[in-house]
């Protein structure tokens, strides 16, 4: 891990409380772009999330009131993987040597099982709405604006935006955002499904923690087999589909919180999840 400076102050922000992780793009001036550095610290805070229990629900956030994230930082990354720079520090050599940071950054990966909610202020483009396409839920302020621009710039969104878009709106709807490359506000991508709220901008992180909070009253086991199922079985036959589901649910059957649950609401009370 590279060195802290304190005049250098980290471009994420990483908190838990409660069960509840919160995860902040911490570079507001350049509009919470993608350097390096974040996505290594983003890369990690995502792997520290997935390996504890006791995280029930993260949310993922940007400073300030301009942007969510814009994207890949064209001066610093992208001119890193198409070696129009050298590497001049130990972040850009650590991505370098391990290309799938980018990959975890963004969670475009299949195995991260925690509920995710992305709290979206402002712009979220290119791999702002990738990031946001792997999220389960999203809470948006209603001056937002979204879209994979990559096809203007010559490149296209592969952070998972193609894999995953035609999988959450419809056909037409995804061609158009991917090929055309124009931007859509908020009401537009309400109207697709591609958010969950949208909401005034000063409401966002708490329409989004109340969501979490209601969340983290859950089996914290059965949230994530729920959205295990739902992740790998996207897109199989429906026999398939129904195989991993009840192999997955056999797994949660035999868990304590399973026992739990069914035996709180007998007792008329709150139930005690434990994850186990």
């Amino acid at each position: 891990m590279p060195t802290e400076s304190p005049a250098d102050p980290p471009a994420l922000q990483f908190t838990i409380d409660d069960g509840i992780a919160v995860v902040t793009l911490d570079r507001p001036a350049k509009m919470n772009s993608l350097d390096p550095e974040l996505v290594c610290r983003l890369a990690d805070a995502w792997d520290t999330i997935a390996a504890d229990p006791a995280i029930r629900v993260a949310i993922v956030t940007g400073a300030g009131d301009r942007a969510f994230c814009t994207g890949a930082d064209l001066g610093r990354l992208i001119t890193l993987f198409t070696r129009a720079r050298h590497a001049d520090d130990e972040w850009d050599e650590r991505l370098l040597a391990d290309r799938t940071l980018l990959d975890r950054a963004l969670l475009r990966r299949t195995d991260f099982t925690v509920p995710v909610i992305a709290a979206v202020r402002g712009f979220a483009l290119a791999g702002g709405t990738e990031l946001m396409l792997g999220a389960d839920l999203r809470v948006v302020a209603d001056d937002s604006e979204f879209g994979l621009t990559e096809v203007t710039r010559g490149i296209i969104p592969a952070g998972g935006g193609l894999s995953r878009l035609a999988h959450q709106v419809p056909w037409a709807r995804a061609a158009e955002i991917v090929l055309v490359g124009d931007r859509i506000d908020a009401r537009s991508a309400l109207d697709i499904g591609l958010v969950n709220r949208v909401v005034p901008a000063g409401e966002v992180m708490t329409v989004a923690m109340d969501l979490a909070r209601r969340m983290t009253r859950n089996g914290p086991l059965a949230m994530r087999a729920a959205k295990e199922v739902m992740v790998t079985s996207n897109g199989m036959p429906l026999d398939d589909a129904f195989a991993v589901e009840s192999r997955v649910a056999g797994r949660v059957m035999r868990s304590s919180d399973a026992v739990e649950g069914p035996r709180a609401f007998i007792e008329k009370r709150e139930p005690r999840f434990t994850g186990t």
